[in-house]
């Protein structure tokens, strides 16, 4: 009973984080027209989200166990309350950038936590891929919720109007509901605890040291492409359905949420198929799919002519079948963790999470910022199709992955790691 509270706490802080993460698709999509910014200028939004997660990852994660998992995701919930309240009180494009940057800062303190506690309460290696997949799952629950509560206030008839602000009234009030369980919710952080008379320069110089590692090398990339092409298409795939495939603002987020229901629907389906397949198959045949979604969907959204009165009905085929590949791209971001994290100490749990959160974050980032310097000089379709070059390089870093897991690569030595010998 206690676990599972904990449990919920988990996934309601993570459900907050993802809505806030999530909007930067919808919120670019509303200041280019609502401030006049360009995409290219829009587009560095992820950079004000995602550079504060990698920063912030980097400097804290290796003695974050020292502050304390559950102080570290109360911080994080009360920067970000504050944030919500500015945007509507101070409408401008450089509060969008501050929202932004605070929720950056904030979604590294809760990632490292939420995953560090998670290790802490799974008893063995299935729980832990079966809970992550459902942590992951339960994210995209939240990132598809987002597109509907912040389509609902978005005014697709006036593209100078504000009224879109006022969903972060709603999202400030989730935030203070979340600090207040989190606040009564016992941790027991005992097992995270750090080798005693260890200095933060040692947290930190024993995190840098595990990146040697060959295992955790190839996993970083893997997550790194993974989260580049996730981030590429979420981000910009709202500025696609309004400019490529003719739909108006509104129903552009509001369609982007079959992807997010692709996403969440994958991942929650994999805590089951994690249980009883072997991880390597499962994440190539994922990877394979994903490459076919983008061939398949892409060409179907050529030429596509305006039509006023275009309603769910009469969407173009394209409008359905391109988010589809968040069926195939769901499962493959907790199957690796899951096998990365597993094979280690539990006290590594948060040094090691900070390098994947910090690789994540470069990610997003990268993707974001190539994908619409892409949009808006060349073509939204050219945007997409270059996703293949990433999937294929994941295809084959999942090879290596799979070879250094065989290789015994997963097999840690703590005291190695703690005193620099490799």
């Amino acid at each position: 009973m206690k676990n599972n509270k904990i449990l919920f706490a988990l996934f309601l802080v993570y459900f907050v984080f993802a809505i806030l993460l999530n909007s930067v698709g919808t919120v670019i999509l509303q200041v280019i027209g609502n401030y006049g910014v360009s995409k290219s200028a829009a587009s560095v939004l992820e950079g004000f989200k995602d550079l504060p997660i990698a920063v912030v990852s980097f400097l804290v994660a290796s003695f974050l166990p020292r502050v304390g998992y559950k102080k570290a995701m109360l911080i994080g919930l009360a920067i970000v309350t504050a944030a919500c309240v500015a945007m509507p009180l101070l409408p401008s494009f450089a509060t969008t950038k501050a929202l932004f940057f605070c929720v950056g800062v904030s979604f590294a303190l809760v990632k490292v936590s939420v995953y560090s506690t998670l290790g802490l309460i799974a008893v063995d290696r299935k729980q832990h891929a079966s809970t992550m997949n459902l942590l992951e799952g339960f994210f995209m629950l939240g990132v598809l919720s987002a597109y509907w509560v912040f389509g609902y206030f978005i005014d697709s008839h006036d593209p100078l109007s504000q009224s879109w602000l006022h969903v972060y009234w709603v999202l400030a009030v989730l935030c203070v509901l979340t600090f207040v369980l989190i606040l009564s919710t016992p941790f027991n952080e005992s097992m995270a605890a750090l080798p005693e008379g260890r200095s933060i320069a040692q947290d930190f110089a024993a995190m840098l040291k595990l990146f040697f590692k060959p295992l955790v090398c190839v996993f970083v990339i893997t997550a790194f492409l993974y989260v580049l092409i996730e981030q590429s298409v979420g981000t910009w795939l709202p500025t696609f359905n309004n400019e490529i495939l003719k739909l108006p603002a509104a129903m552009s987020v509001e369609v982007t949420s079959i992807f997010a229901a692709c996403l969440a629907v994958g991942r929650l389906s994999a805590g089951v198929l994690m249980r009883k397949l072997n991880w390597y198959p499962v994440m190539n045949a994922c990877v394979v799919g994903m490459a076919a979604m983008v061939l398949l969907a892409l060409p179907l959204t050529h030429d596509v002519v305006a039509d006023p009165h275009i309603t769910w009905a009469t969407a173009p085929l394209a409008t359905f079948l391109f988010p589809l590949i968040g069926l195939f791209m769901a499962p493959i971001y907790p199957g690796i963790n899951s096998v990365m994290l597993s094979s280690l100490p539990k006290n590594q749990h948060s040094a090691m999470t900070g390098l994947l959160v910090i690789f994540s974050a470069l990610g997003g980032t990268t993707g974001s910022l190539i994908t619409g310097y892409v949009f808006g000089n060349f073509s939204g379709h050219f945007a997409f199709y270059l996703t293949l070059v990433p999937i294929t390089i994941v295809l084959i870093m999942l090879y290596f992955f799979k070879r250094a897991v065989d290789d015994g690569g997963g097999k840690f030595d703590a005291n190695a790691i703690i005193s620099g010998q490799h």
